[in-house]
């Protein structure tokens, strides 16, 4: 397996990492626990997670595992702090109404309280990559780095980063980094699939000039690509769009349905599953370090693991790039961003 430089550090993860949103919700800790041996035995190295998930039981799953295993230094944790706001102009009782004033988002008081918490949670010394978990335009940056710059400094933390920020404002970060020696951003983890292309339009060519580590979430579409939707109003009921509706059910569009059944058909010609193409397709794409997958049991990650040695062929790539054309979409994954509000196809 050829590892992949995480940005300009040293560190080098796998072409795929293993997403666990779905660790104790809706998956027991048991079949976690599988996953996590296969995907580790498969060389997978990175582990993402955050602190909202499960509402933090996801991150004690994996705590409880790496106590198990007892090999911690051979496995990189992602985590990240809570979402806080979503949305210019909204306070954040509004965003999140279970949460008190200060009790979420990127301030130095939030972000250091969140971040003892996650290794609590964790059984961890330190976590290797913790990010913001989206941005939050009603706290200054200089006062989110300047508390990640103190948990770096503290092991605590070893690289800092974001998810699903704008291009500009990871920019406006790495620049400031850059001018006032803040910790910089090593990774950016923002939506991507084939159903949802706008990253290329400017995070991807800012992430290359910038050397700036990209990984990747959803990229079967939240099954879309894989088959699980056949209307957009019906949904299986194991499916995220049944079992958490909102937001989820939203991406889940006819347009889309109607590519991911053309992309499965160009999949099965190809002598692959819709969900392998899903994949290999995030893992080829020009700046991309990994995608994060997301398999609810072990037999869907069997299904991913032959990816990590797979090439995408050229003639694959200009087929996907017919279905949606490059920098487009059909479907909304920025959808929880509360700043892109492009047009779908």
């Amino acid at each position: 397996m050829e590892y992949r430089f995480v940005g300009r550090t040293g560190v080098q993860v796998s072409p795929l990492c293993l997403g666990t949103d779905c660790f104790a919700d809706p998956v027991p800790e048991e079949i976690c626990h599988q996953i996590l041996d296969r995907a580790f035995d498969a060389g997978i190295n990175l582990i993402d997670t955050g602190d909202s998930y499960a509402e933090g039981e996801g991150e004690r799953v994996i705590g409880r595992w790496l106590k198990k295993m007892g090999r911690r230094h051979e496995v990189l944790i992602m985590t990240k702090c809570n979402h806080g706001h979503r949305e210019p102009g909204k306070t954040l009782d509004e965003v999140v109404p279970d949460l008190g004033p200060n009790q979420g988002g990127p301030s130095r008081l939030n972000l250091v309280r969140a971040c003892e918490n996650s290794l609590k949670r964790l059984q961890t010394d330190y976590i290797d990559f913790y990010l913001i978990h989206r941005q939050d335009v009603t706290v200054h940056i200089e006062e989110t780095l300047g508390a990640l710059t103190d948990l770096v400094r503290q092991g605590k933390v070893r690289y800092v980063g974001c998810s699903t920020f704008p291009a500009w404002a990871v920019l406006e970060a790495i620049l400031l980094s850059e001018f006032k020696g803040y910790v910089r951003f090593a990774v950016e983890e923002p939506p991507y699939n084939l159903l949802d292309r706008r990253i290329e339009n400017e995070l991807i060519p800012m992430a290359q000039k910038y050397n700036l580590g990209l990984l990747t979430w959803s990229p079967l579409a939240m099954g879309v690509l894989a088959g699980v939707y056949e209307r957009e109003d019906e949904y299986p009921p194991d499916s995220r769009a049944a079992l958490r509706g909102g937001f989820y059910a939203e991406r889940v569009t006819r347009k889309g349905i109607e590519v991911g059944k053309k992309f499965a058909k160009l999949a099965r010609q190809a002598g692959l599953t819709p969900a392998q193409l899903g994949v290999l397709w995030v893992k080829d794409q020009p700046g991309i370090t990994a995608p994060l997958i997301g398999p609810e049991c072990v037999e869907h990650l069997e299904d991913y693991i032959p990816i990590l040695d797979m090439k995408l062929s050229d003639d694959l790539r200009e087929a996907c790039d017919k279905l949606v054309p490059p920098g487009s979409a059909v479907a909304n994954f920025h959808n929880t961003s509360g700043w892109l509000k492009g047009q779908l196809l």
